[in-house]
């Protein structure tokens, strides 16, 4: 039995992945921090996968700890978060591109230059489709919050992407 529950899990992890690193990168705008966040995400999911296995939403769960990560990780100091290493890890060859953005828009540099509780709002309305009680639910707030900081994003979005050379400076 317990081998069947983990490779439910790994299945699980074989299916999502690439979402999970995706939603990550475009809540932090790094692979290698997204990545770190979808690590510690899936590790805290591990721990808890007899429980979180007959929830009803199994994938909103899981989105809602990583964005709990991501926020976790924000709210820490660099050297909470960085440790220094005789030897850089090896890299990936290739990244996961997001499907069906075209290649030039600078819609990375514009989402990395929202506020990260915008960013995450945005993340999760549009990229993981949920709605506005389930993303209130998720960053703990009013949905009345979801609706404002979702305005003010996509205001903030279509000014930077008018411009594309706005969106690519730094703040």
């Amino acid at each position: 039995m317990a081998d069947a529950i983990e490779d439910e899990f790994h299945e699980f992890v074989r299916e999502r992945l690439p979402g999970l690193r995706r939603a990550a990168y475009l809540l932090c705008g790094d692979w290698t921090r997204g990545d770190d966040i979808v690590q510690r995400t899936l590790t805290d999911v591990y721990v808890r996968w007899r429980r979180i296995r007959r929830a009803g939403n199994v994938d909103a769960y899981v989105r809602t700890v990583l964005v709990h990560r991501f926020i976790d990780e924000r709210r820490r100091g660099w050297a909470a978060r960085e440790s220094p290493v005789d030897r850089l890890p090896e890299r990936c060859a290739e990244d996961v591109a997001l499907e069906g953005v075209p290649e030039g828009l600078e819609l990375h540099a514009a989402l990395a230059r929202l506020p990260h509780r915008q960013r995450a709002v945005l993340v999760l309305r549009f990229f993981c489709d949920m709605s506005v009680e389930q993303t209130a639910r998720v960053l703990r707030c009013a949905p009345g919050t979801v609706k404002s900081q979702t305005s003010a994003a996509l205001a903030t979005m279509r000014r930077l992407l008018e411009d594309p050379l706005d969106a690519g400076r730094t703040r």
